[in-house]
């Protein structure tokens, strides 16, 4: 362990943004490269963001803009407006953000909790659209003269807080010896200010482009081409268009990431090197680990921990979120099995016994987000079905009823179907308003909801 000296004492949180410490990847194969990683997750907000929320608000304090008690009012994919959040609590600003309906629950938490005010508006629409989301928070800041619009996009002092703070730090921990700097583009600050006071430092150094797949900017790099906006999973990265801080004229390169290998660099280095971060962490890392095995003279090349996984629990960490939504294969059956979304068999499911609580079968179903739990006995057989038509009407008779056991609510009529069976003969079972229990007679498989019958169609015209 290192010896360090000993962290001072802050009078405030605001002071403890930037510094972040550097770190050289030392567990996953870089090639003849070495590949730093700053820390930006460490910032006090728990992202890069919290520097240009600071400088921003700064500045727009200086000019005026933003007066005492005002409202700070921003489009973001969660960590800009939890950086606001953050400083805006300590400055007494009111906040207002508005986020595409894609972002984790966790960011929404985060800001909800901080005070702010979520509205969430469309993630499937385009800049023009009136609820696309940067749009729409332009519309807000005009309709309330109190306020203040930040727009990280076209505000200056995002690219110079990076100039200023992000690229000198970098610069200096690396002894000034730096071949290439990888980075994405979410409002094109941090590639901007960054870059440009490396390239003022060393002409010579790369700046390159780390962008998921289904954003314009890599082909426009790459091949000078413009083409449509897709669609991509990866929050807070990747654009439908060219924001008006950005000097695409610093970017020598870029790489064009998917969604499944950003997801399986991000856990890779969560796996081998310790490091929980971000989605977006996956694109880079994967471009910058790209860029390195490419090489064949060494090279020292670093990028960023732009902020902490703890806001994508639920969802690239989640190995039942990532098999749904395709990035995990689980073995298949060629038969219903292949519906069930938690599989009894392999200890994936949430499962109840007749003789628990009414009310603590309640609590589990909140907790684990499901409306309907099966009801096996001591011997694992299955007896019933409990779900949340059985729970309403029990507590409709009797208010005390959570008191009850389950075995006395469930429904012990359980109409199973056999794997074998074709996804049609499903369909009756549905219209009846009841939830498929797939069993051979000797093994309870699972349950296949609605639900997971719309995804498994979906699945399907998408294949």
């Amino acid at each position: 362990m290192t010896t360090a000296t000993t962290a001072p004492i802050y009078s405030s949180l605001l002071d403890m943004i930037g510094n972040t410490p550097m770190l050289q990847i030392s567990k996953i194969d870089t090639g003849v490269c070495k590949l730093f990683v700053k820390l930006e997750n460490l910032n006090p907000g728990q992202s890069v963001k919290d520097r240009i929320a600071v400088a921003m608000i700064a500045s727009a304090e200086q000019s005026g803009k933003l007066k005492p008690g005002g409202r700070i009012i921003e489009a973001t994919a969660g960590n800009t407006g939890i950086a606001l959040a953050l400083i805006g609590a300590l400055k007494g600003y009111k906040l207002t953000v508005v986020m595409p309906d894609k972002m984790s629950d966790e960011k929404m938490a985060h800001l909800r909790a901080m005070g702010a005010e979520v509205v969430l508006t469309r993630s499937d629409v385009a800049k023009g659209h009136p609820e696309y989301y940067q749009d729409m928070a332009q519309r807000m800041a005009d309709e309330d003269p109190n306020s203040f619009y930040v727009n990280q996009f076209a505000n200056d002092d995002n690219t110079r807080a990076h100039f200023e703070t992000t690229g000198p730090e970098i610069w200096k921990q690396m002894g000034g010896d730096i071949d290439a700097f990888v980075a994405g583009v979410g409002s094109g600050g941090t590639i901007a200010g960054v870059g440009a006071y490396l390239k003022s430092h060393n002409p010579k150094c790369q700046i390159i482009l780390a962008d998921p797949r289904g954003s314009i900017l890599a082909p426009l790099v790459n091949e000078g081409k413009i083409v449509e906006a897709g669609s991509w999973l990866v929050e807070g990265i990747g654009e439908d268009f060219v924001p008006s801080i950005l000097d695409m004229n610093v970017i020598d390169h870029a790489y064009t990431v998917t969604d499944a290998e950003a997801f399986a660099a991000v856990r890779e280095l969560l796996r081998k090197e310790g490091i929980l971060a971000g989605s977006s962490v996956g694109v880079l890392m994967h471009a910058a680990l790209q860029y390195c095995r490419e090489q064949t003279t060494p090279k020292r090349v670093v990028t960023l921990i732009c902020d902490s996984g703890a806001k994508y629990l639920s969802k690239m960490y989640n190995d039942f979120w990532m098999r749904d939504q395709g990035f995990l294969a689980r073995e298949k059956n060629g038969d219903l099995r292949d519906l069930i979304t938690r599989r009894h068999d392999r200890g994936e499911d949430f499962v109840l016994q007749p003789k628990l609580p009414l009310s603590l079968a309640i609590r589990k179903m909140r907790m684990f987000g499901v409306s309907q739990m099966a009801v096996l006995d001591s011997n694992e057989a299955l007896v019933g079905i409990l779900d949340e038509s059985d729970v309403l009407l029990a507590l409709g008779r009797d208010p005390h009823a959570s008191n009850d056991l389950v075995g006395a609510h469930m429904t012990s009529r359980v109409e199973t179907i056999h794997p074998s069976k074709s996804s049609d003969d499903l369909m009756p079972i549905f219209r009846a308003d009841r939830v498929a229990v797939v069993h051979d007679g000797k093994v309870f498989y699972g349950l296949i909801t609605k639900i997971d019958m719309i995804h498994h169609l979906r699945v399907q015209v998408a294949t």
